[in-house]
């Protein structure tokens, strides 16, 4: 049976304490961060899909970098303050190794809403579907998924998946609502 790829993780649906994914690697893609950092960790067929993503983003000619992957649960806890950019842990994404936050250097490598103007960030936002990626928090949803805008927070769902997701501009909230949601999970 295959990873359950859409599932949904936030503060309703959070993450047990000590989840950690199943073959979480680092697969040398382009990140701001030294070798051996946890953050450099991605599950295995979303770091796959995040080379096709950015190999394919720099024969445009682009600079997409990676900032943020994994995170553990401990190192949610060391980081949440209280900010609504930061998840409390259990509830953020990052622990489930599906999701990837992105930067490049015309931010100087920043989570700043001023990515999404960058080539980069355009980029992004129009091709991610193509390999299976969402903006997972995208601009006047806060109050669908309880978190601002984040133009550099992707999240693999499948190619499937995020095309549908793509093409009504619903979130993965939204589609978890829907009474009859469309079963992506036997498509590859």
């Amino acid at each position: 049976m295959d990873k359950d790829y859409t599932i949904l993780i936030n503060r309703k649906h959070p993450l047990p304490e000590d989840f950690i994914p199943e073959h979480l690697v680092d697969i040398g893609l382009p990140f701001d961060a030294v070798p051996g950092e946890p953050k450099r960790l991605l599950e295995e067929k979303t770091a796959r899909s995040a080379l096709e993503l950015i190999t394919r983003s720099r024969s445009e000619g682009l600079n997409l970098y990676c900032i943020s992957g994994y995170r553990s649960y401990r190192r949610q806890k060391e980081l949440f303050t209280g900010d609504s950019y930061v998840a409390p842990p259990g509830s953020s994404e990052h622990q489930s190794g599906l999701a990837l936050d992105m930067s490049c250097p015309a931010v100087q490598m920043e989570l700043t809403e001023a990515f999404a103007e960058t080539k980069e960030g355009i980029w992004l936002n129009r091709h991610a579907a193509l390999f299976g990626f969402i903006i997972r928090y995208p601009k006047n949803k806060e109050h669908i998924t309880g978190i601002p805008w984040e133009p550099w927070h992707i999240r693999y769902v499948t190619r499937s998946l995020a095309s549908y997701l793509s093409l009504t501009g619903l979130t993965l909230e939204e589609y978890h609502m829907l009474e009859n949601p469309v079963d992506f999970s036997n498509l590859k």
